[in-house]
């Protein structure tokens, strides 16, 4: 029998065929899915920020950052058994949801968010099979790990299964 299990803003878990690994409330921030088909092992982080380099925390949430949360998921899943170099990826989030100003720090993070997250994957040679990102609009995603589809809802679209 399948459970879900929640992953909350700044967070990440790592579980295997039949759960299913939900987080809600995508806007701005990435959620990003790893999969290893060998093992049938998933992996969701919730991130907020592209890097932890831009902010300064004295004791920071290293699942915050897409450039700590990504590696810290892919060692949390090859501790359970998935194997690293057949890992793969899918994507939904980094939306603007709202119009700013200026070139601060939050200035189009949704597109910074994707940006780093795509390219953090690349440095770790994870394929990006499929992406639902930036828009306007926030998503949630349910991650089955039966064969790591990405089913992502929003209220202005119709659900999607990737």
């Amino acid at each position: 029998m399948s459970r879900s299990i929640v992953v909350g803003i700044s967070d990440l878990a790592v579980a295997r065929n039949p759960d299913i690994l939900v987080t809600y409330a995508l806007g701005s921030c990435v959620g990003i899915c790893l999969f290893c088909e060998q093992t049938n092992i998933g992996g969701l982080a919730h991130i907020m920020l592209p890097r932890s380099s831009q902010f300064s925390e004295k004791t920071p949430n290293r699942m915050k950052y897409a450039d700590t949360a990504i590696p810290d998921l892919v060692k949390k899943m090859q501790v359970h058994g998935a194997n690293p170099n057949r890992l793969t990826a899918k994507i939904a989030g980094g939306a603007k949801m709202f119009e700013t100003q200026g070139d601060g720090p939050l200035s189009s993070i949704g597109d910074r968010n994707v940006d780093s997250v795509k390219s953090i994957l690349s440095l770790l040679r994870i394929p990006v099979l499929v992406e639902d990102t930036r828009k306007n609009y926030g998503r949630t995603i349910y991650f089955h790990l039966d064969h790591g589809r990405m089913e992502v809802r929003s209220l202005q679209n119709e659900r999607k299964t990737l």
